[in-house]
């Protein structure tokens, strides 16, 4: 039988990590949680499942990735964040294969996002598919610190696994709303450390880009009064991301 560490980043979230460590049953033999600050009672929930908890100051999405990958003993890492369940078609994916063997260095899995409870199918949300199961002998983590992702060399084909992971990214339209803002201070940073300028209109323009790449372009006009809410927040993100930005390098006078 082959075995599994799985790794969770967390950050006050107690509200959801049980189910998501649920759902880890039979499929783990390790779980990591790196949490980066919960002032909840999400460690001491991870801890009454037998988890291992560091703690760690939240650096970037990737990097933190990776510093939870470092951590595990096993070669098969399987990596989940708090507000994640795998499916039950995703759990059998993955037993039948501690059972047979790895056939693959890399699995791609989809992810089924829901917005206040609702599956979003539209809007980009669904597949969503992600390198989520991998031999860390043969990838990583990149570092960046929004939109990170596992890489790995090109001669490696992932393997799509039946089942999805099912994302609950939120249960309000304002806890969405915080967690679009907080994703724009990141990505401002991120647009400020670059060497490229960024033209006046760049945070309008992005914003109008990335509500039509949602409304239209993907289809969420398709999910109604959600897919207007998913679009505004998107053009809201990118806008706030880019103004923030500009102001950034204008105080260091670039």
């Amino acid at each position: 039988m082959e075995k599994i560490s799985a790794t969770i980043l967390a950050l006050n979230e107690e509200h959801r990590i049980a189910a998501c460590l649920e759902s880890l049953r039979d499929i783990a033999e390790e779980i990591i949680v790196v949490d980066s600050g919960s002032t909840d009672r999400t460690v001491e929930i991870c801890r009454q499942y037998g988890c291992r908890v560091t703690m760690r100051q939240f650096d970037g999405f990737g990097a933190q990735r990776q510093y939870a990958t470092s951590l595990t003993s096993h070669q098969h890492v399987l990596s989940i964040d708090a507000d994640e369940v795998l499916s039950p078609a995703l759990r059998e994916s993955i037993l039948a294969l501690k059972e047979k063997g790895f056939e693959h260095r890399v699995y791609s899995i989809s992810r089924l996002n829901f917005y206040c409870g609702y599956p979003v199918k539209h809007c980009g949300w669904y597949p969503d598919c992600q390198i989520r199961l991998f031999d860390k002998r043969y990838a990583t983590w990149n570092l960046r610190d929004v939109a990170e992702k596992v890489i790995f060399r090109d001669s490696v084909r992932p393997e799509l696994l039946d089942g999805d992971i099912l994302h609950y990214r939120c249960d309000t339209p304002e806890q969405y709303r915080k967690v679009v803002r907080n994703h724009a201070g990141i990505k401002a940073r991120v647009l400020a450390a670059a060497p490229d300028e960024i033209p006046l209109l760049s945070p309008v323009a992005h914003g109008l880009k990335a509500f039509w790449d949602i409304f239209i372009n993907h289809g969420g006009i398709l999910e109604g009064k959600i897919g207007r809410e998913i679009a505004r927040e998107s053009y809201v993100s990118e806008y706030l991301a880019y103004r923030a930005a500009q102001k950034l390098k204008r105080e260091r006078g670039q």
